[in-house]
């Protein structure tokens, strides 16, 4: 370990590691929401389901409360039902697999590439059974996973892709947007996501079937369409046909996110800018291992993430977690893998399952990405990132000394 000053932080303030940015239009939009006649679902929610159809390329688009309620709804559009067993990653927030347990199914948890850290398709391939009814890969941090191989594992087996893209709205996959590709695909409107409705979820697809299945879900069951009623009824008869949710998206969030939206090509250009700062500051680092993109996918970089070689580290990961905070740098860490949780040991699940996503767990995190940042906030990362590494780095001969 060399000696460094790590008494003086570079930065005064904490900078965190995501945070929206609202301008004056998103504030314009909600106040003409705010005067209008329409406050709960409205115009305003047709609006944007119209306008990401139109920008990812899909046919339909379905808005709900946030991103969680959009997976249970895709899981039930799906036909998960008791004892359905659906394949997902563990390296994603707990969502990806609770919406499974939602409809009484099983999460399978397949073990991630090394280089991407998404879903890898031949780990799935090994768990698939004859109750395996879903594939949820992940397109994590922002980087698409691999899609053509899972859609076709889950063809051969007539099984449905529900793509979560909470992390990759604005990305692409061999020239495609993301959320025209699968059955069904999440984006998240959180306010550390690439646009924000506040809290807010949507779900894409191309089948008129899972279209129609999900504008119900949301809405506790019901239908207005007539053509779809068991019973005749007036104008204003309506018919609640299934056990649903009220997981609508309000008018308010909606114009929020229309907003947003127009101005999701210029946020994702600034975080691949930043990406790129990172990726020139870090890959002549041989403690840290910066974040590998396959040449298929054009990630959106929701996050940032360096995997720290902690055989060339004199502290683990929370070590250098905590020196980062004292330099006033919001670094996270992306994430637990969900069946480490308490509750998901509860249910039985033990032991190492998957040895590659829990080895990266232990050495990840996640750094400040958002639009807003400053060339300065950059900066304050990469010299902070550098300082705290160089205090911990062994030398070689410390590391002979080790072996």
């Amino acid at each position: 370990m060399r000696a460094s000053n790590l008494l003086h932080p570079v930065r005064e303030q904490m900078l965190p590691y995501a945070r929206q940015w609202i301008d004056e239009d998103d504030v314009d939009a909600v106040v003409q929401v705010l005067r209008s006649d329409y406050l709960t679902s409205g115009p305003a929610v047709e609006q944007l389901e119209r306008k990401i159809a139109e920008y990812v390329g899909a046919a339909y688009a379905v808005s709900f409360a946030n991103g969680t309620a959009a997976l249970h709804a895709a899981c039930y559009a799906a036909g998960i039902g008791p004892g359905d067993r659906v394949i997902t990653t563990p390296m994603t927030f707990a969502a990806s697999a609770n919406c499974v347990l939602y409809q009484g199914g099983i999460p399978v948890f397949a073990d991630i590439d090394e280089q991407t850290y998404n879903l890898d398709p031949m780990a799935v391939e090994r768990l698939l059974t004859d109750d395996t009814k879903a594939i949820i890969p992940v397109d994590f941090t922002g980087q698409p996973a691999d899609l053509d191989a899972i859609t076709e594992l889950a063809q051969r087996r007539g099984i449905v892709v529900i793509e979560d893209a909470a992390h990759a709205l604005g990305a692409e996959y061999k020239g495609r947007k993301v959320g025209q590709i699968s059955d069904m695909t999440m984006f998240s409107l959180h306010p550390v996501k690439h646009i924000t409705s506040g809290e807010g979820g949507v779900i894409t697809t191309n089948s008129p079937k899972y279209y129609e299945l999900l504008k119900q879900f949301r809405s506790h069951g019901i239908t207005r369409n007539p053509s779809s009623w068991e019973n005749e009824g007036s104008r204003w008869y309506y018919e609640m046909q299934f056990l649903g949710y009220n997981y609508r998206l309000s008018d308010l969030q909606a114009a929020l996110a229309c907003s947003q939206l127009d101005k999701l090509d210029r946020f994702v250009e600034r975080r691949r800018t930043i990406a790129a700062q990172y990726n020139e500051a870090f890959s002549s680092c041989p403690q840290l291992q910066i974040p590998y993109q396959d040449q298929a996918g054009v990630s959106s970089w929701h996050l940032y993430i360096i995997q720290l070689n902690l055989e060339q580290l004199s502290a683990g990961r929370d070590v250098i977690y905590e020196a980062l905070i004292q330099e006033n740098i919001g670094v996270n860490v992306h994430y637990i893998p969900v069946y480490y949780h308490p509750y998901y040991r509860g249910l039985g699940y033990s032991g190492r399952i998957c040895p590659r996503a829990e080895r990266l767990y232990e050495r990840i995190l996640t750094l400040p990405l958002f639009p807003a940042m400053t060339d300065q906030d950059v900066e304050d990362v990469i010299q902070s990132v550098h300082k705290v590494i160089q205090h911990y780095s062994i030398t070689e001969a410390e590391q002979e000394d080790s072996i």
